[in-house]
């Protein structure tokens, strides 16, 4: 049986989607999205583990996006 080349995890490809997207919304969703993005990002950091998925620096950077995107919504939310 061949081996499978390892795939990213789809709960870090939603991390970045989401981080992303914080910066793109008001300070609400802004907020709702970066805390999307540090759980995703957390989860994927753990299905990371495995040697047959990828995605464990993707997860890390959402995760660093995440708080800066929460940092991004509390700015917003200020002003």
């Amino acid at each position: 049986m061949p081996e499978q080349a390892p795939s990213y995890s789809v709960p870090s490809i939603l991390a970045v989607i989401a981080a992303i997207g914080s910066f793109f919304v008001g300070a609400g969703w802004g907020f709702v999205l970066a805390l999307c993005a540090m759980v995703l990002g957390l989860i994927g950091l753990v299905i990371a583990i495995s040697p047959r998925v990828r995605g464990g620096f993707i997860s890390l950077v959402s995760i660093i996006a995440g708080l800066i995107g929460i940092l991004a919504a509390i700015v917003k939310l200020i002003l």
